[in-house]
């Protein structure tokens, strides 16, 4: 295990400010450790000498001036250290989420999204020890030691060559702990979130478990996982107090081979008081560093093993550019004044999941001005065209809005306005909710969206809880679809898309909704709704209807749409839109 992963200063720029101020820190306190063991040295010296008080006093002083800088540097080493962590975390917590949001949900369908959660939450927390504990006494080895070392050398060569030769036992010791303490300490990182997991799906399950008499079960499963935690935890506690044991009585061995060549050597006479004196107090200086970080080793090995899942998200994503903001400026050509009437373009359009096709070969030309319903059974493509022009997954051919190339444009994507099939909201007002990511949010335009969309009676004030209630399944879909038209309108996003918006509305709102989507296209958007409801895809302009072809892949959809305006070979023609395409 490398005691600093590359990676680190890779993805957080932050900790190269934390290693630059421990490194001044490091050598400050070098300073001092050596001037502290030199003046006390000239201090007991002159004391045995027979020097008056008067003669001794300006040492003293210069020993209580060095122990309160000493002391001082001690504060700022902690205080760079907290601080690191805390920027360093928060730093890689924003990468993360830009990450999940790159590789898109089709990679997050693979994976367990609490255990993402807890790598990106408890786990980061990991860091703190990591930055408090081991990387400063890493720092103060790699500079104190060397410097500690040869001073002693510059003093007496005899006690510098038994340093040099006793000193790489504590790597020795360091490196066969480390092989015990990575293991553990990886399967307890892996028991947490395990135990997290299980706690997390159970309480998201409860209420199901509960009415099929099964939550007796999953208790005993959750006490199962705690009790493997408890003990692996334990195995952690025995092998870090091991380790300090060893480490301990290493360095203690050796500055005692130090002490016993001093005291021969000052009976006989061959060295001086001073030399020995200051000597024997820079020997334990010597080792100190070094031992502290084979006892601190653990805190590393945690830290590690919780950052480098942190690090493989952000290696797949290539997430090695700035985190984007919801507000970003459309770049030339990408808002709706320089669109043309077409709109949204797609050409040779595909999707693959490994060897699955979700759709392919996809061509159409969807008009702004007019609403565009995309239709098909389950499992032909609907929802992967969605992430396709969302960015969540990778694809096959061209995406053109008004005529440029947005195939490549990173997430959030300024040119569209996405509500999608469930209506994910978070704790705060439904003001807040409709303006998601916007710093500054405009109640007018908000009340505005809401009741375009059929939420005239929701209120911009109501309180949304943690878990998203507060609202009927039909509001918070209401909701939804006003988040998407604030950010239609605040970015002037010339396409706006909803997914299945009316699966949670009755019939009387629904045909309020598809009037609301008319006056969205009106205001010369292309809108694309995804529906099965044949009130909302009667309304709609156009129709884009995706097939299972036969004897293919259940995952694969009618291709080689030519272009035109949803026009479609007649092999694969699936529907007439009333505006006289076909796809």
């Amino acid at each position: 295990m490398r005691p600093v992963d590359p990676r680190l200063l890779r993805y957080a720029a932050s900790a190269r400010a934390f290693f630059a101020a421990g490194g001044v820190l490091a050598l400050g306190q070098t300073a001092t450790i050596i001037a502290f063991s030199w003046l006390v040295t000239q201090v007991i010296v002159g004391a045995i000498g027979g020097s008056p008080l008067s003669a001794l006093l300006p040492s003293l002083g210069a020993l209580a001036g060095v122990v309160a800088v000493r002391f001082a540097l001690g504060w700022l080493s902690e205080y760079n250290a907290a601080r690191g962590a805390a920027v360093v975390k928060s730093e890689l917590r924003r990468r993360v989420l830009d990450a999940v949001t790159r590789l898109g949900p089709g990679w997050l369908g693979g994976r367990s999204s609490t255990a993402v959660g807890v790598t990106a939450g408890p786990g980061l927390d990991a860091l703190d020890t990591y930055f408090s504990k081991y990387l400063p006494q890493l720092i103060l080895t790699a500079i104190a030691m060397p410097l500690v070392v040869l001073t002693i050398w510059s003093q007496d060569w005899v006690s510098g060559l038994t340093v040099t030769l006793t000193l790489p036992l504590i790597p020795v010791f360091m490196i066969l702990i480390g092989w015990a303490t990575q293991t553990v300490q990886q399967r307890q990182f892996e028991r947490l979130t395990r135990l997290s997991t299980a706690f997390l799906d159970v309480v998201g399950g409860l209420s199901t478990l509960t009415v099929y008499g099964r939550q007796h079960r999953q208790a005993a499963r959750i006490r199962e996982v705690t009790e493997e935690y408890r003990t692996q935890t334990m195995k952690v506690l025995r092998v870090s107090f091991l380790s300090g044991f060893a480490l301990e009585l290493a360095a203690s061995l050796s500055v005692a081979l130090v002490a016993v060549s001093i005291g021969v050597r000052l009976i006989d006479g061959s060295l001086g008081l001073g030399v020995g004196l200051f000597v024997l107090l820079l020997a334990p200086e010597a080792f100190l560093p070094l031992r502290n970080v084979g006892a601190q080793f653990h805190a590393a090995a945690d830290g590690v093993a919780a950052s480098t899942s942190v690090f493989e998200i952000l290696d797949e994503a290539g997430a090695t550019g700035a985190v984007s903001t919801w507000g970003a400026v459309p770049t030339e050509g990408a808002a709706g004044a320089e669109a043309v009437d077409a709109g949204l373009e797609v050409r040779g359009l595909g999707v693959r999941y490994g060897e699955a096709v979700a759709f392919a070969g996809l061509r159409a030309s969807i008009r702004r001005g007019a609403v565009t319903a995309v239709t098909g059974p389950s499992g032909s493509g609907k929802t992967s065209f969605v992430h396709a022009l969302l960015g969540f997954v990778p694809v096959e051919g061209r995406m053109l809005v008004g005529g440029r190339d947005v195939t490549d444009d990173p997430a959030p994507r300024p040119w569209l306005a996405w509500a999608g099939q469930r209506a994910a909201l978070v704790e705060g007002s439904v003001l807040e909710n409709v303006a998601l990511g916007d710093d500054e949010p405009d109640a007018a335009r908000a009340r505005a969206a809401l009741d375009l969309v059929g939420g005239a009676g929701i209120r911009l004030a109501e309180r949304i809880d943690p878990r998203g209630g507060g609202l009927s399944g039909g509001q918070a879909q209401r909701v939804s679809s006003a988040r998407a038209v604030y950010r239609a309108r605040a970015l002037d996003c010339p396409v706006v898309v909803f997914d299945e918006p009316t699966s949670a509305l009755d019939g009387g709102t629904e045909a309020e909704f598809s009037r609301s989507l008319r006056a969205l296209a009106d205001e010369g958007r292309a809108v694309i709704v995804v529906s099965h409801r044949p009130a909302v895809t009667a309304s709609a302009d156009d129709r884009l209807v995706f097939a299972l072809p036969e004897a293919a892949h259940p995952l694969a959809v009618a291709a080689g749409l030519p272009a035109g305006p949803l026009a479609g070979s007649p092999a694969h023609a699936a529907a007439h839109s009333p505006g006289g395409g076909v796809a």
